[in-house]
């Protein structure tokens, strides 16, 4: 149902290189432009950094270089590094031995040994704390690292690919973020468009998210008429591709057991990702003797995920959707807030 590249690409490309292609649904020419530059840099070792907005297909992009590779036989092991807390994200990635910390009742083996021979995908890259960062530079040039709680010298080989949403560029400056560590990363950038800038593919992404909704939940394959393709080709979707997909899965149970999806069955949200409109009076004034900054952004954080979770029915990824974060970021921001909200909740009752 859903060819992923032209007739002349899919003519011209191997059985595997097929194989990484369907990952990055869509044909346009921004899509191509990704396609081409993950073919030239597939077989290479160099690290890869992954550019783009949330929702975009992130790592959709890395599986392909990864299945493009010759690491394929070997794991890809992902880790988000803004969904575990940093007090624990060390000993995600390298290991730990018996009793190197509260809690660590036996060893484990880090992200990093299980990708041995092949790749580690760090998503959202630009949280990771700076102290881990030094670490995570020392493994990419020495090629070795240490459990937590162990002198034993461990030997690896890992491709690694890391994403982020954010400016790392802009992060460096404020400090937040190691020069030598992105440069370092910055080898070869693969930016991965927003959906507004490839509204072509929105057909194709389309027929894919509902053809493999309606077989995930066993039921009849969906159509879609040209006047909802019109209307979905008219939204802004600024959530993205993981957007859409939630639109189409929202669609599929709306339409119950019609086989024809209409445009009443995306009920897509006010499109105000462009500007985030503030009255002179919402601004916040900086008083004469300062004030505290982390305090300040997060009450502005916690009025944010309470409002988004009040206009999602307290549903946690339509709410994630509406503030363009993944649903681990969200997670972890609630994780952060969790009795505040609780608070608010009660108290609304």
């Amino acid at each position: 149902m859903y060819a992923l590249a032209t007739d002349e690409i899919m003519a011209s490309t191997t059985q595997a290189t097929s194989s990484w292609r369907t990952l990055l649904v869509g044909s346009s020419p921004a899509m191509l432009q990704v396609v081409e530059l993950i073919s030239l840099i597939a077989g290479r070792r160099s690290n890869v950094l992954i550019i783009g907005e949330t929702g975009t297909g992130k790592e959709m992009a890395a599986r392909a270089i990864h299945l493009a590779s010759s690491r394929s036989s070997h794991p890809m092991e992902p880790i988000n590094c803004a969904a575990i807390p940093k007090d624990l994200l060390e000993a995600e990635l390298f290991g730990h031995v018996k009793g190197a910390f509260t809690g660590a009742t036996g060893a484990r083996t880090g992200r990093f040994e299980q990708a041995d021979g092949g790749t580690l995908f760090l998503d959202e890259i630009g949280d990771m704390p700076l102290d881990l960062q030094a670490k995570l530079l020392r493994v990419l040039q020495e090629r070795e690292f240490q459990r937590v709680g162990s002198s034993e010298t461990i030997k690896v080989d890992v491709r690694l690919i890391a994403a982020t949403n954010v400016n790392l560029l802009e992060r460096v400056k404020q400090g937040k973020f190691r020069e030598d560590l992105y440069y370092r990363l910055h080898v070869v950038p693969v930016r991965i468009p927003p959906l507004r800038e490839r509204k072509e593919d929105i057909p194709q992404l389309a027929e894919h998210f509902a053809w493999k909704i309606a077989r995930n939940e066993g039921l009849a394959p969906r159509n879609i008429s040209a006047e909802t393709f019109t209307h979905l080709l008219s939204y802004h979707w600024p959530g993205n591709v993981r957007q859409l997909e939630n639109a189409m899965e929202m669609a599929i149970i709306l339409s119950r057991e019609r086989t024809n999806l209409v445009p009443d069955d995306f009920p897509l949200p006010e499109d105000n990702s462009v500007q985030v409109h503030m009255t002179e009076d919402q601004l916040v004034r900086l008083p004469e003797d300062g004030l505290d900054f982390e305090a300040v952004i997060g009450r502005i954080e916690l009025n944010l995920l309470e409002q988004a979770l009040h206009r999602a029915n307290g549903n946690k990824k339509i709410a994630a959707d509406i503030l363009r974060l993944k649903r681990t970021t969200l997670a972890a921001k609630l994780k952060t807030f969790e009795s505040q909200i609780d608070a608010s909740i009660q108290a609304t009752r």
